[in-house]
């Protein structure tokens, strides 16, 4: 790999580490323990059987603690606690080339996770906040798929699942936006003047 795809790779697992950080972290320890991909030194403790253990055990609670409206709120805050540093050292880890992670990688990779997370959270508010329940379903399920979908392509061809990433994540953004004007008006914060 060259270093520019490295550097995709760094930034797409520190972005998918904002949404899933416990797949992620998985996926990652699976691929390598597979032989799928060379793995950089400092992403080797991914293939513990240790790592590998509780990361599947928390991708389980957190697949059902994410389907949970107003539970997954609570999951989400948190989780700020495990997805940005997870972000920070998966990036830190790719972009190492002798296992030191650099200040410069650890910081770019936190705040991608942060920037995910952030719109994730914030995301799962608007929606809990809205009068039907179903959306947080498909909001979860549709994070899932994009979270499996974005690794099983991070490792092949990082730069288009980066470039994927982030436009789901603008439009995410959009979403966010709209339903948030959407649950303002529904809930009374437009309220009409009065003379």
């Amino acid at each position: 790999m060259t270093e520019a795809h490295i550097f995709a790779l760094g930034l797409a697992l520190a972005c998918l580490a904002g949404v899933r950080a416990y797949l992620t972290v998985f996926g990652v320890g699976i691929a390598g323990l597979m032989g799928w991909v060379d793995l950089p030194p400092a992403l080797a403790v991914t293939t513990s059987p240790w790592v590998l253990g509780t990361a599947g055990a928390l991708v389980v609670v957190e697949f059902s603690a994410d389907k949970i409206p107003g539970v997954d709120s609570g999951w989400d805050l948190l989780q700020t606690l495990a997805r940005i540093p997870a972000g920070a050292f998966l990036a830190a880890a790719a972009l190492s080339d002798d296992g030191q992670l650099s200040t410069g990688a650890l910081v770019m990779g936190g705040g991608a996770a942060l920037g995910t997370h952030a719109l994730k959270s914030s995301t799962r508010a608007v929606i809990n906040a809205s009068p039907e329940p179903l959306s947080n379903w498909a909001a979860s399920v549709s994070e899932d798929g994009v979270a499996l979908g974005a690794l099983a392509l991070v490792f092949a061809y990082p730069w288009l699942a980066l470039v994927l990433l982030l436009g789901v994540l603008g439009t995410g953004a959009l979403v966010v936006y709209w339903l948030a004007r959407w649950v303002w008006r529904r809930t009374g914060g437009a309220r009409p003047r009065t003379a």
